[in-house]
């Protein structure tokens, strides 16, 4: 079984060198370990020295200098938008507040699906709109590595 000795950035991989691609979510994109299997049939041992956050675009580089695609997988979101970036930082506080994952995107702010919160977001005057897109959270400031990649630690 092939093994990925290294994790390149998506403008760092040579397109020729592409032999496969493996669709993860969010959650399957945050690994150091695991057996995967790409869509057109390449397995491989995923086994980084830490825990990498992957992203959308990346590049499995295995030993054999052949890379597979990292694709992010469309997930279920709520787009949040504010008539201001004051009101955005507010709305943005009140989900921190709840230790929710949420990714930056431009002016707006993406979250997983979930009614509870959702409700709390119209209350507070915030403009919803649900999406279907490859969610890439904010790693948060504690346990995680500093960088996009861990191995820029």
């Amino acid at each position: 079984m092939l093994r990925v000795n290294s994790v390149a950035r998506a403008t760092d991989i040579a397109e020729a060198r592409i032999i496969d691609r493996v669709v993860l979510d969010a959650d399957e994109r945050h690994r150091r370990r695991i057996v995967l299997t790409a869509e057109g049939g390449t397995r491989f041992l995923l086994d980084l020295p830490h825990a990498t956050a992957l992203h959308d675009g990346d590049g499995l580089v295995l030993e054999d200098g052949s890379v597979v695609r990292v694709v992010g997988k469309c997930e279920p979101l709520v787009e949040i938008a504010a008539v201001d970036p004051r009101e955005l930082a507010r709305l943005a506080w009140h989900i921190g507040n709840r230790h929710i994952e949420v990714e930056i995107a431009g002016e707006r702010l993406r979250i997983r699906r979930d009614s509870v919160l959702e409700e709390m977001l119209r209350g507070l005057g915030a403009q919803l709109s649900f999406i279907e897109a490859p969610f890439e959270p904010e790693p948060g400031a504690y346990g995680h590595a500093h960088g996009r990649y861990a191995h820029e630690r």
